[in-house]
């Protein structure tokens, strides 16, 4: 008689680890220029440009590393809703909220986005709730929640902004929550995850072109040269280089613990707006931040159960 594990890698490898930073690093870097995109170019339009961009560099990425451009019908529709919830639902709320509350607020809200993860994770895919998953999930709301409040006192935003603006990002996180969950299915798991990526952001780009053209008409250019390279940044660092990163880990460890890199984001946000910002930390904050990084850690150490034995 032999036994088989879970092979699923330790969370604090340096394969798990890595990635986790990096995502948590470049989205935290996002929400300031993100906030720069706000401008006299409707949102739709930013949106559209930046995901027309990065579905360009996705598909060079694929052909840099020989993989299939094509998918199979049933592929091709996956990567249609993965579009249609990722790239076009989540984020034109995500921007739109940003013109009713401050990016700060928005990045603290969306780290509510383990909830839904491990709910959907839970009621889909059979994944469990550990305890020390749940334990820490707690410990990082309570973080989260100073965090708003913090932030919801220092923001210039009336009562029904804040509302306003926190409606629009829940319905954000809601979208990312079905692509999350989505990349965690097997029928998803069998197709290359970068060509999926890439006919995901075409299609988000497309759907993005026909609601702009609809709703603002036609095309709305900036000629700020800052405008244009946080378009690229965003669609190039924020959108290739992560997304693959994210997905993968998702696959690996499963929606709910790949979503504490946007636990990890505002804190970063944060530490960014302090430097070219300057942000002034309060107590409040300040303890806020420390609850979200245990709560993380906590999580974090959460594993799968093992699986059972199986003969030789």
């Amino acid at each position: 008689m032999s036994e088989e594990e879970s092979t699923e890698p330790s969370l604090f490898s340096p394969r798990i680890m890595i990635p986790f930073v990096l995502i948590s690093l470049i989205w935290g870097s996002t929400w300031l220029v993100i906030k720069d995109q706000i401008s006299e170019v409707p949102v739709s339009w930013s949106v559209s440009y930046r995901f027309i961009i990065a579905a360009a560099a996705m598909f060079a990425l694929a052909a840099f590393k020989r993989l299939p451009f094509r998918l199979d019908a049933v592929g091709y529709g996956l990567a249609l809703i993965l579009g249609f919830f990722q790239f076009t639902f989540n984020f034109n709320f995500v921007y739109n909220a940003e013109m009713f509350i401050t990016s700060g607020l928005v990045a603290v809200l969306f780290a509510l986005l383990m909830v839904p993860n491990a709910i959907m994770g839970r009621i889909f895919l059979g994944h469990k709730f550990t305890a020390p998953f749940l334990g820490g999930s707690a410990i990082a709301a309570a973080g989260i929640a100073l965090l708003f409040w913090h932030e919801y006192r220092s923001s210039p935003a009336s009562l029904e902004q804040v509302l306003l603006g926190a409606g629009l990002t829940f319905c954000g996180i809601m979208s990312a929550s079905v692509a999350n969950v989505m990349q965690a299915g097997q029928r998803l798991k069998s197709y290359p995850i970068i060509t999926v990526l890439a006919w995901a952001m075409l299609f988000g780009a497309l759907i993005n072109v026909v609601i702009s053209w609809v709703t603002v008409g036609p095309p709305v250019y900036e000629t700020r040269f800052a405008y244009w390279g946080g378009i690229v940044y965003l669609g190039v660092i924020g959108s290739v280089v992560t997304f693959p990163l994210y997905f993968s880990m998702i696959r690996e460890i499963g929606p709910g613990k790949a979503a504490y890199t946007s636990v990890l984001v505002p804190v970063v946000a944060m530490i960014l707006s302090t430097i070219f910002e300057g942000y002034v930390w309060t107590g409040l904050a300040a303890t806020g931040a420390v609850l979200a990084m245990l709560g993380l850690l906590v999580a974090l150490r959460a594993r799968k159960p093992k699986l059972p034995r199986i003969p030789a």
